[in-house]
């Protein structure tokens, strides 16, 4: 790409390797819980997001790890949306994924977990938001990663993190702050925000 005038002090990624290593960006953490034969698997996910406002989610995963063939049998999967004091959980729930032999590979009975009746979904204990979903798709192709998309059959925000009003935002987030994953490979506590400045009259 010819460098234009206003690009100077830009650096061309080749866009035939990965480009995301080469800068930051901000996006949410949450684990990703699935029925496994006779327990559970437990899986950090950050390129996660609510597909619009209704109530879908979606992440993206490869056919490579345990989560994604869990889903696809059992066609459901559950999201916990950790704490900042949360993040070695979510940490520790990635040790299946490493190639050490020292780390055991059914590590999810070492994780605080909730169930709801029956015990057929697990949660995080104490994260701030639980989702609670049904398969909706699952979009094969991007290369060796694939997006997979839930309905979401129930919902549930802890008490401190539930947005009763426009007033009183940022105390209440400064209380109870939010874990934000800084790709690739930090994290940060939000505790301060300010409002967004929208337009006069702006409608989603």
């Amino acid at each position: 790409m010819e460098v234009k005038k206003g690009f100077a002090d830009f650096i061309n990624l080749d866009v035939k390797a990965s480009i995301w290593e080469h800068f930051y960006t901000v996006a949410p953490l949450v684990v990703i819980g699935t029925k496994e034969g006779n327990g559970f698997n437990l899986a950090p996910k950050h390129m996660a997001s609510p597909i619009g406002f209704s109530d879908y989610f979606g992440f993206v995963c490869t056919p490579r790890h345990s989560t994604y063939r869990n889903i696809r049998k059992e066609k459901k999967f559950t999201v916990s949306f950790v704490k900042p004091d949360q993040i070695l959980l979510s940490s520790i729930a990635a040790i299946p994924r490493c190639a050490i032999d020292d780390f055991p590979s059914d590590i999810t009975p070492s994780i605080p977990t909730v169930s709801t009746e029956g015990g057929e979904n697990v949660f995080i204990a104490d994260s701030y938001v639980l989702l609670d979903c049904d398969l909706y798709k699952i979009i094969d192709g991007f290369d060796d990663y694939s997006i997979i998309t839930g309905k979401i059959t129930t919902a549930m925000v802890h008490k401190n993190y539930k947005v009763i009003s426009d007033k009183g935002q940022q105390r209440q987030i400064y209380e109870n702050p939010l874990l934000a994953y800084i790709a690739q490979g930090r994290f940060a506590s939000i505790k301060e925000t300010m409002a967004y400045p929208y337009p006069k009259d702006f409608q989603r």
